[in-house]
Parts: C-alpha cells; structure tokens; sequence
C-alpha cells in the first residue's frame, strides 16, 4: 500500500478509535460516592442527609436520573463515624468504584480525613454537611466545595439578634465541630462589633450525657450577671438542651441560644422552652417551587417535612447538576472552573459559589421557638431572614 494511504488509514482508525472511546465515555454512569455516618450517633444526619441528595437529583433530573446523556449512580459507603473509615471509604470509592464526584461526611472530624484525599485523587469532593470553618479554611483544598453552610454562617445568623449588655456562656463539644463553633461564634460577634460580654466557656466530652458539673460551672460563672443570659449550645446529635433544662438554667435567668439550630428530631423536645437562634434551613421558612415540591414530596414519602439535612442534601444535589450541565462534563478540571462564581438555585433560593475558596454564599434565618404549635412538626417562628448580603463570612484560604 503507498504510503499516503497508510498514512490516510491510520489517521482513520485513530478517528474511529476515538469515537469509539467517546461513545463508551457516554454510556458510562456518572458516580456520585456519598460517604455518611450511617452508624453512630449522626445516623439521623445521614438518613437525611441520603434522602434529600436522592430527591434532588430525582427532581433536577425531572425523575430521570439522567444528566449529559449520562445515567446517575449514587454509591452510599458507612464510615460509622470514625476518621479513619472516612479516609478508607473515600480511598476505596475513587479507587475502586471509580467515582466522578464524592459527598461527604456527616461529621467534620471525618471530613477533615477525606480532605487530602480528594486531592490526591484529584476528584471534587463536596462537603455535606461537616460545617467546621477549617474545610474552607485552613484545610482546604481546591477539590473542596460546600454548597452547604459552615459554622461561620451559622454563627452570624444566631449572633445577628444580640445586644449591648447581653451576657453569654459556650458549651461545645471538645474536638473540632465544638472548638470551631465557639471561634466562628466569637469572630461573628467581632464582624458584627457585638458589645455582648463573654462570661464562661465549656468544652466537654462528645459523649457526655450528664450535664450537672459543667453546667454548675456555667451557672457560677453567670448568676451575678446583669442584663440578659444566654447559653449558647453547640452541638450534634442527640442536642441536650432538653436535658441542661432539667437542671433548670431559668433560676438564673438563663436563655438558649442555639447556634445552627438542630435536626427537627431534635428540636421538638424544645417545645415550652425558651430557645432562640440562627438556622440553615427550616422547611416552613424558604418560599419557592423548588422548596414547595421538597416539603410536600418528603412528607408523602416520609410522613413528615424536610429537615435541615435534607435540604443540605438537596442543595449538594442541586450544586452538582448546575456544575455538571454548566462544565458539560464530569471532568474534575472542568468542573471546578464552571463551579467557581457559579450560581445556582436551590430550596432556600440562589446561591453563589466564592471562587476563593468554594464556600456557598446564601441567606440563614434567625428564629424563635413557637409558644403555641398548631402540629407536631409546627415548631418554628421566622423571626427575620438574613441575606447573604449581610453576611461578612471571611476568607481564610492561602493560596
């Protein structure tokens, strides 16, 4: 054969081979690895968490589960809230499932393990619903979004109601989630000029179930105060507030403060207590159609609203469709570059991208207890929502 039909051959086959190729690439599924806490003590934030990606990639795929031309995959791996399972499952999804996009996890201690290994797979991970600061801070890498909120978010919301005179205690857990959650708190109240005094702090085992000798040194440390009192708790599952009224805070005077409020489980032994605060997400507040077909798909299948977690699940799903459809692609490199300054919708309206540092910006809303529930799961009064506007949440990433 002459040589420029060689030539002219093996160009040709190098076409086909590539169209070949291409058409395998879109026969592939994309994988979605969600790795949740589905034992221990967050089972109920993973449950959630699970359901709400599931129903919003039902939603935003209009029940196809098809996004590109390409059928979605969700693979669901149980690091039972140990670090060193997060990591593991994380490897094993990008390793030896082939992932495209991972979810993750349900407590910030374990994300905080997955973090470098996103990176070393170079593989976006989406943070959900760990809310520590650091994994949009000093931990963070450019494989990390958070569509949902973090502790910063949170704190704002809750410190946006206080006032001059105010006094407060901290209780938190001793490790991350706990110690970030007072820092974000303490640094919301700095970017709010906050004239609110700091009388206590208690960090605590994460196990702990009596309250009475941390709550003896938080009642010391606030009884001859003047001027209101709160407690603000920061914590996750299962939330003591409950349980610290027992021991009766209102003898001092002592209100709750909740600082990200809590899953709707957890919330509604609240009822007849004085608790007020900042919150991601509460299913009656958020009015649009994306939120309307939320709230009344989840009660029909769940016999019971959305909660929090769902809606962070929810909201991941929607960041992950946006990014894939705007990219065209479920290559990692280009989905950051169409993530980045991305907007998108969600149940509790538009949110952006920071190209900085992958932190959703989004509204929170600040809250009260209701004195008269109409339901069960009626538990919640809005008492302002609050933009992303007035949000100075920092940014904390060297690059």
């Amino acid at each position: 054969m002459p040589l420029k039909k060689l030539i002219a051959a093996a160009f040709g086959a190098l076409a086909l081979l590539g169209v070949v190729s291409a058409v395998q690439a879109q026969d592939k599924p994309i994988k979605i690895a969600l790795i949740a806490s589905k034992t221990g003590p967050s089972e109920a934030y993973a449950r959630d968490t699970e359901r709400g990606l599931r129903l919003g990639l039902e939603y935003l795929t209009q029940g196809s589960m098809t996004v590109l031309g390409r059928k979605i995959e969700v693979i669901v791996k149980d690091d039972q809230m140990k670090p060193e399972l997060s990591k593991a499952m994380l490897t094993e999804a990008l390793s030896d499932d082939k992932a495209d996009i991972a979810v993750g996890t349900s407590w910030s201690g374990g994300a905080l393990s997955m973090a470098p290994v996103a990176e070393e797979y170079k593989k976006v991970l989406m943070v959900e619903p760990a809310i520590a600061d650091s994994l949009t801070g000093s931990a963070w890498n450019r494989y990390l979004f958070r569509a949902s909120r973090n502790s910063f978010q949170d704190a704002l919301a809750s410190a946006a109601g206080l006032k001059e005179g105010d006094n407060l205690a901290f209780l938190a857990p001793d490790y991350v989630y706990g110690r970030d959650g007072v820092k974000a708190f303490k640094d919301a109240m700095a970017a709010t000029q906050s004239k609110a005094k700091i009388l206590h702090e208690e960090f605590i085992p994460l196990s702990t179930t009596d309250f009475t000798a941390p709550m003896q040194r938080i009642f010391d440390g606030m009884k001859n105060a003047t001027g209101r009192k709160y407690l603000v708790v920061i914590w996750g599952a299962p939330n003591p507030i409950r349980k610290i009224s027992e021991l009766n805070p209102g003898r001092y005077g002592i209100e709750f403060l909740s600082i990200g409020g809590a899953n709707l489980e957890n919330t509604k032994p609240w009822k007849g207590l004085d608790v007020t605060g900042g919150t991601f997400y509460y299913y009656g507040f958020p009015k649009n159609p994306m939120n309307d077909w939320l709230v009344t798909e989840h009660q029909k299948r769940f016999k019971m609203p959305p909660d929090l977690f769902t809606a962070g699940g929810f909201v991941t799903a929607s960041a992950i469709i946006a990014g894939l459809k705007k990219a065209g692609s479920a290559d990692s490199e280009k989905l950051i570059a169409a993530m980045e300054g991305m907007e998108f919708d969600t149940p509790k309206g538009k949110m952006t991208f920071r190209k900085e540092d992958h932190q959703a910006m989004q509204a929170q809303y600040q809250f009260k207890m209701k004195k008269a529930p109409a339901s069960e799961w009626d538990l919640l009064e809005l008492v302002r929502e609050i933009p992303a506007s007035e949000m100075p949440v920092p940014i904390t990433v060297k690059h």
